[in-house]
């Protein structure tokens, strides 16, 4: 009996040491830290209004499909779409036909939304990201849909184009990623709510 006590002691230690560690001062140190350096990222990028009310984050897609509006990426999420709950891809391979179904389905929209619109769609607004939560699009998908905002609001087309300017990240450290444009800071600026 002694030796098992004497086995138990060094191991139950050992546990509540790293338990209080790990647990306990670690995620307070760095989330200190994070506070202090990085005070927006750290409270999850979160974009407000001029009142102050939360409207969303800059990482999380938002689902807009009026023809006055960027459309995102499409969301895996199921049918609450961006469904932040729910995030995850949608798994379908590329012969799925459910996959096929859905991109056929969002082309039919887009070519709805914008019949003049002879280009070849760019293939981020027909697909699905990884985690169905992708609040970002390419450049090219932006460009595509300048000609259908602007004459859904009685706009320039170079007005359109300043909000997206405006919301594109270029490569993280110049080498880093793609470029890539926010839908939901854009569509806040067209709404005047962002600047």
């Amino acid at each position: 009996m002694k030796s098992l006590l004497s086995t138990l002691r060094p191991a139950i230690g050992t546990t509540v040491l790293l338990t209080v560690l790990l647990g306990g001062v670690y995620p307070m140190v760095t989330t200190g830290i994070l506070q202090l350096g990085f005070k927006a990222q750290a409270q999850g990028s979160l974009i407000r209004d001029s009142d102050g009310k939360v409207i969303g984050s800059r990482l999380i897609g938002q689902n807009f499909d009026q023809p006055q509006y960027l459309w995102g990426r499409l969301s895996a999420t199921g049918t609450a779409p961006y469904n932040g709950g729910a995030s995850s891809g949608s798994n379908l391979g590329a012969n799925n036909p459910a996959l096929m179904d859905a991109v056929k389905g969002r082309i039919e929209a887009l070519q709805k939304a914008d019949p003049l619109n002879a280009r070849p769609i760019p293939v981020d607004l027909v697909t699905a990201s990884g985690s169905g939560l992708d609040p970002e699009i390419s450049p090219a998908a932006a460009d595509y849909q300048v000609g259908r905002i602007a004459q859904a609001r009685g706009i320039g087309a170079a007005v359109v184009k300043s909000a997206i300017a405006k919301s594109t990240r270029q490569r993280d450290l110049g080498v880093l990623g793609e470029p890539r444009v926010n839908v939901l800071e854009v569509n806040l600026r067209l709404d005047g709510k962002l600047k």
